[in-house]
């Protein structure tokens, strides 16, 4: 039993749109430094932004889940199907976002697209995993931690 699927994202493209218009405006500025300066970060910034969050690969790794940003892997969460408590396919709503985020009483979230999710319990701690893969996932997450899932 086995589970590895990538969800690819959209706002890479945004960022790369604003790297390009740095790289512009920075050309354009060319005989003020100091601006030309603070837009080759703003443009390396996007570009690492986009890089990094392109893609969300979540796979099965033996006894954890993996979650790795991409298409640069530069960031990535281990969570223990031991300390898996509750398992349950549902959607993302818009307050939790894109990206990845605690936000206070609704747990982390670690999206990169859409609203399909699957919501982990852990003990008392909350992971929502944005996929569009959310039904396929529960039901892995369920088998390999033999803890049934709800769908909402």
């Amino acid at each position: 039993m086995a589970y590895n699927h990538t969800q690819y994202g959209r706002w890479h493209y945004i960022l790369f749109a604003f790297t390009l218009a740095a790289l512009v405006g920075a050309f354009l500025a060319r005989t003020v430094p100091s601006l030309v300066i603070a837009l080759l970060v703003s443009a390396a910034v996007f570009a690492l932004c986009g890089l990094i969050f392109g893609s969300l690969t979540i796979r099965d790794e033996g006894d954890h889940l993996a979650l790795c940003y991409g298409p640069l892997p530069v960031i990535h969460k281990r969570i223990r199907y031991a300390d898996i408590t509750g398992v349950e396919a549902g959607r993302i709503k818009l307050i939790d976002g894109w990206g990845i985020h605690y936000m206070l009483g609704r747990g982390w979230t670690y999206n990169i697209w859409g609203f399909g999710c699957v919501k982990l319990m852990l003990g008392d701690k909350i992971i929502r995993v944005g996929t569009d893969h959310a039904e396929a996932l529960a039901k892995f997450l369920g088998e390999k931690t033999g803890i049934s899932q709800e769908t909402n």
